[in-house]
């Protein structure tokens, strides 16, 4: 999911939405307790990198009905196997002083105890379905993160080009399995068997 601070600046609003404070000033100072306690009791998606609390847009419906049609279909593989399958908003701690908020994300044991109570320590796979305000954030900028947090599977499923990019980790950085378009069925390298037709996830209702 895709943020730009300028225009999602983070502020203290009345309840017509009309700025009581901005808080722009103290970007860079915020800690990690101080960004959990504000999503605990936030609506909105929100991200922290080094002291910067990043607010994510509200995703539009055809993101959202391709993430429903993920969820399903990675749900009905993974429930047979024991594992999870989750959607945001769930934090997930890439590693200190850093969290995100991945679309999608698995893990293929339920118990796994990487599961604490107000985040998660890793997964296994992580999804982001591509947002047309700022599509580097999902193609580039988190393709770094989660590599770096050593997440094994990334797909980048991208409505502006029709293609699911699934990226598996090599070392300390993610190579293609694959680049699936409209015609193509997805695979996973970590999930054998998986798979899935990407008209059907562009054309999800």
């Amino acid at each position: 999911m895709a943020v730009r601070r300028r225009e999602n600046p983070l502020r203290i609003v009345d309840i017509e939405d009309d700025t009581v404070l901005s808080l722009e000033s103290i970007q860079g100072l915020w800690t990690e307790e101080q960004y959990l306690t504000m999503t605990d009791h936030s609506r909105r998606l929100l991200e922290f990198d080094d002291g910067v609390i990043e607010v994510l847009p509200m995703p539009i419906p055809e993101h959202q009905k391709i993430l429903a049609y993920l969820y399903r279909r990675f749900f009905a593989f993974i429930d047979t196997l024991g594992g999870i399958v989750l959607f945001a908003p769930l934090r997930i701690r890439v590693r200190s002083r850093k969290f995100r908020e991945p679309d999608l994300v698995i893990l293929l044991d339920a118990n796994d105890p990487r599961q604490e109570k107000r985040f998660w320590l890793g997964v296994d796979l992580a999804l982001e379905v591509v947002s047309s305000d700022d599509p580097e954030r999902d193609t580039k900028v988190k393709r770094k993160d989660y590599a770096a947090a050593g997440i094994p599977e990334y797909w980048i499923v991208n409505p502006l080009d029709d293609t699911i990019t699934v990226l598996v980790l090599e070392g300390d950085a993610y190579v293609e399995h694959g680049v699936f378009g409209r015609g193509a069925l997805a695979s996973s390298k970590l999930l054998a068997g998986f798979t899935v037709g990407v008209d059907e996830v562009f054309d999800a209702k």
